[in-house]
């Protein structure tokens, strides 16, 4: 029995799921949640899930919801196949979670919020707030800013002992041309989905900033493979 990933396609945590599963080389099948139509307000879909939020994932009858939690379980219980992505020393492990508490409250945060005003709210009829998408726009960047000051004095977001780079356009190339580092963890895969759609929106935040760019190729900046790689790689179930 494969792990039941309940999720919807367009679903930035979904997919943020789905890339884990396939650095693990998990084999999943995508139950559709169809947020377009309010399934996941449905009096069987908040048994399972109680905020009526995507996904879940139900692991032979164990179900967990939250991506990033789902992520590290399947991370952690799959850790001798596919990509490491929890480092097992301990100093690593705490740079690794460092740098997954700095995506969720220095990244996440703005960059949904941002694409929530111009792409989720629209489509629930909500009309854009143009300025609190400036806000969140300019406040992000000015985290960049501070991300590119950090890598200006090593290697990596977490340090220069192992490479726990976390930037999307990295996980872009990788994503896209099949390449792999030594090592990569969480906290890599953890800005994919928000920072593939930045770039959809045209936001290119990133190659402004040399440190945050360095390991991206320009040619790769307006790319949208990426949501195609994802989408493409979803095993459906309706």
């Amino acid at each position: 029995m494969s792990l039941k990933l309940h999720g919807f396609p367009l679903s930035t945590c979904t997919r943020r799921v789905a890339v884990v599963a396939k650095e693990k080389n998990v084999p999943y099948e995508l139950v559709v949640v169809d947020l377009l139509k309010g399934e996941q307000k449905s009096a069987a879909f908040l048994a399972k899930q109680p905020f009526g939020q995507v996904p879940y994932i139900d692991d032979e009858g164990f179900e967990l919801f939250e991506s990033r939690a789902i992520s590290r379980y399947i991370a952690t219980k799959w850790a001798d196949q596919g990509t490491p992505l929890i480092p097992a020393d301990l100093k690593a492990q705490s740079l690794f979670e460092q740098a997954a508490s700095i995506e969720q409250n220095d990244f996440d945060i703005f960059a949904s919020g941002y694409c929530a005003e111009k792409v989720f709210n629209p489509r629930k009829g909500i009309p854009t707030n143009e300025e609190r998408a400036a806000w969140l726009l300019k406040t992000l960047e000015a985290k960049l800013d501070v991300y590119d000051q950090i890598l200006g004095k090593q290697k990596y977001l977490a340090g220069n002992v192992r490479p726990l780079t976390s930037f999307a356009y990295h996980i872009l190339i990788m994503a896209v041309c099949a390449r792999r580092l030594q090592e990569i963890t969480l906290a890599d895969l953890f800005h994919l989905p928000y920072g593939a759609l930045l770039i959809q929106l045209g936001q290119d935040l990133f190659s402004p900033r040399p440190n945050v760019s360095r390991l991206v190729a320009a040619q790769m900046l307006s790319s949208g493979l990426i949501v195609d790689w994802i989408v493409s790689n979803f095993k459906v179930v309706e």
